[in-house]
């Protein structure tokens, strides 16, 4: 069993891009090509590649955060001429070099970034799955323990209670999953699909302050 945080979230990491890989292994050319809603104007293979590219800056200290437009961009771009086995290579390479530096300098895996790609590609190639997994149950917490609202909200999920916003006033309350508070913290809701959540009272005083980023322009159905 892992023994520190670093060392949880590399193997949570492995964890999620084996999944990921085991469903691109055996796609053809078009599913490569697929459309994924949840990251507008780009294909499978751009969310590849982007989290290949993410694993390579976070080991070697380019990346420590969320990466701006222009660097997505250019994440994407540095793999366009690879071929879809080599680029699974390079993350496969990359994760590797994530786990020995968990062990050797205790770095902490983006596990948040790779878990929401993991089902980003799901949603794009209709094959949802693992949405109960030991990585998904760990990003929402850590997505749901900084989540800060004007107002006081309690949010609960399978196994846990999260509060928020001020002390004092009356209590907005959200039943939500630790899947769903992933996605709609990642900005993979619409703000109609937000304000429809199972609320106790009008929402609308917290909605904008749901998301990390987003949310999305359209519905999005997993």
């Amino acid at each position: 069993m892992p023994t520190t945080e670093a060392q949880l979230s590399a193997q949570l990491y492995q964890e999620s891009r084996e999944r990921t890989a085991g469903l691109l292994t055996t796609l053809d050319d078009a599913a490569w090509a697929a459309a994924v809603p949840t990251c507008p104007g780009w294909t499978v293979r751009d969310v590849v590649a982007h989290v290949a590219a993410v694993a390579e800056e976070w080991v070697d200290g380019r990346l420590a955060g969320v990466p701006t437009d222009a660097q997505t961009a250019a994440q994407v771009a540095r793999f366009s001429d690879a071929g879809t086995a080599d680029l699974l290579a390079a993350w496969a390479d990359a994760a590797s070099l994530l786990e020995d530096a968990a062990h050797a300098r205790g770095l902490v895996a983006p596990v948040a970034d790779v878990v929401s790609h993991e089902h980003d590609i799901r949603t794009a190639l209709g094959r949802p799955g693992a949405r109960d997994s030991a990585a998904v149950r760990y990003s929402s917490e850590q997505v749901l323990d900084i989540l800060q609202t004007p107002v006081p909200l309690r949010v609960t999920v399978e196994d846990a209670e999260y509060r928020c916003g001020p002390d004092g006033g009356d209590e907005l309350r959200l039943r939500t999953s630790r899947f769903e508070s992933l996605r709609w913290r990642t900005g993979r809701r619409s703000r109609a699909q937000l304000a429809a959540m199972d609320w106790s009272a009008d929402p609308e005083p917290v909605l904008d302050a749901l998301y990390l980023f987003g949310p999305a322009a359209t519905d999005i159905v997993e």
